[in-house]
């Protein structure tokens, strides 16, 4: 566990050391999470197969779509595909067969090596919002996102104790020009935290430019060797491979990079409505686009994504926290642990446009089926607000509070002697209380998992205060958060080499908006 603090002196005995401990200045980031929990696994062997084999049905007879790609059409031909124009029939077998090379876990490693993290097998890793263009908060209420919006995001992502990761475009810096934001995000990255991150989809060359900037920061044969970059791949559904994203799927591949293949389904509008033929049309889209990493470079690491919503059909609204997506998150984990493939899904997912009781439900409800579904790689984990339009501040701090109750709730429950507390039984007996007793004085600094947004003050206290509500609370603790930000060092030679290619980088080519 990775800590930086900066205390102040207390005086006045034990009380006053507590109280400073507290309001001491403390940069800490949690180990990412490994479950000791089981899993909900709701589907059953032949409901699982039935899926597993109509997905291959999909791919062979239906095909899928490898649009503007001359060369990855030639690659399935080689490979053994039927190709008809842009469509790609796989026969079955092949593509299972391809994404056998891909590993069943790897490691992204950070610039400060106690924050690499390990994606697969029983841990979650916690990453922030992803791609809106708006923002939110109290101040400014809703708009555009700038570049310095986006730093107060990483900023707030590294003070966060509970997420693991960086994350990639957490809001859309609409005050720099298209063909270089992701050039600023990036630096924002590198510099304003020392956690993973992701890097940029949009063009091909900017999936370059990525590369080229990490080989800054980790140096070239780092690269080549470790995986210091996660991108999310996001897959036009239905059964559709755009030249963009395949483009940087290429890109990230051939340098040892890790891809997120994740269909963008909004059940009823890109996929069936029924979660039988949801689930059957993500596995389809996720072993065609995990088979043709595999292509490019076998080894390459990936995760198997599944981003799943239902719709209103009111008003063709997208809808989240539903029991149907819950179902669908539970089910694509079991087929990627079939696969023996790291799984990303979830997020702190609502339709709500304030972080309200609403945004709460919601939340609460994906959080759930983030951890009990067998998620690796969970985007979205904070901030989301509106379907995904807006990354809210005081949205980011109360979701980034609530992922430390994930990290408890993963741990299990201890069964050795200390958790049996028969010490305890014995020493209160009837009609006592366990206040003073020997076994909760040892305990009670660990035995209970605290919010530090939350309020459980008596009502005479929040009166007192000014009867704030969670999005007050979470307003203070976010300016609270920025103002005790310390900017973690880099080496000034690396800081300068950065500096130096994005110069170069932005004199060589005219803004672009579009």
């Amino acid at each position: 566990m990775a800590e930086a603090t900066a205390r102040r002196r207390g005086r006045g005995g034990g009380g006053a050391a507590r109280r400073a401990e507290r309001t001491a200045v403390s940069i800490e980031t949690a180990r990412y999470i490994e479950r000791n929990v089981p899993l909900y696994e709701i589907l059953d062997d032949a409901a699982l197969e039935t899926i597993e084999a109509n997905a291959e049905i999909i791919l062979e007879e239906i095909g899928v779509n490898f649009v503007e790609n001359p060369r990855a059409l030639e690659r399935w031909r080689e490979a053994g595909a039927d190709v008809q124009g842009e469509r790609v029939h796989i026969p079955r077998g092949l593509a299972r067969k391809l994404c056998a090379t891909a590993p069943s876990r790897f490691t992204q490693h950070a610039r400060n090596s106690e924050r690499n993290v390990e994606i697969g097998g029983n841990t979650l890793v916690c990453a922030p919002i992803y791609g809106p263009p708006f923002v939110r908060d109290m101040e400014g209420g809703r708009r555009y996102a700038t570049i310095e919006d986006f730093r107060k995001f990483v900023k707030l992502g590294y003070m966060s104790k509970w997420l693991h990761h960086s994350g990639g475009t957490v809001c859309e810096p609409t005050d720099v020009p298209v063909n270089k934001r992701h050039l600023d995000m990036l630096h924002a990255h590198m510099t304003l935290s020392d956690k993973p991150f992701m890097g940029s989809v949009t063009d091909p060359s900017r999936a370059q430019d990525s590369v080229e900037m990490c080989e800054i920061l980790f140096g070239k044969d780092f690269v080549q060797d470790n995986t210091v970059m996660t991108s999310l791949i996001n897959i036009n559904s239905p059964m559709t491979f755009d030249e963009v994203m395949m483009g940087a799927l290429e890109i990230y591949a051939q340098n040892n990079q890790a891809c997120i293949v994740s269909p963008f389904i909004v059940g009823g509008a890109m996929a069936p409505v029924s979660v039988m033929g949801t689930l059957t049309q993500v596995l389809a889209e996720v072993l065609a686009g995990i088979a043709y990493s595999q292509l490019v470079r076998p080894g390459a690491p990936v995760i198997f994504g599944a981003f799943v919503s239902s719709i209103d059909m009111n008003s063709g609204a997208p809808t989240f926290g539903t029991p149907e997506a819950s179902q669908i998150t539970y089910g694509a984990g079991q087929l990627a642990r079939r696969m023996g493939l790291p799984f990303r899904s979830g997020g702190s997912l609502c339709g709500s446009k304030l972080p309200d009781a609403q945004a709460a439900y919601e939340t609460a409800n994906t959080l759930n089926a983030v951890m009990l579904g067998g998620v690796n790689f969970m985007l979205h984990s904070c901030g989301w607000l509106e379907g995904g339009l807006v990354a809210g501040f005081e949205k980011f701090v109360m979701d980034a509070d609530q992922l430390g109750a994930l990290h408890r709730f993963a741990e299990g429950i201890p069964t050795d002697e200390n958790g049996q507390a028969m010490d305890a039984i014995r020493e209160v007996g009837p009609g006592g209380h366990y206040l003073g007793c020997a076994h909760t004085q040892a305990n009670f600094k660990k035995a209970f998992w605290r919010s530090d947004v939350l309020d459980y003050k008596p009502f005479e206290t929040w009166h007192e205060e000014g009867e704030r509500d969670t999005m007050l609370l979470a307003n203070a603790k976010m300016h609270q958060m920025l103002t005790n930000y310390q900017q973690p060092a880099l080496d000034p030679a690396i800081s300068e080499a950065l500096d130096t290619y994005i110069a170069a980088k932005k004199a060589s080519m005219a803004d672009a908006f579009s």
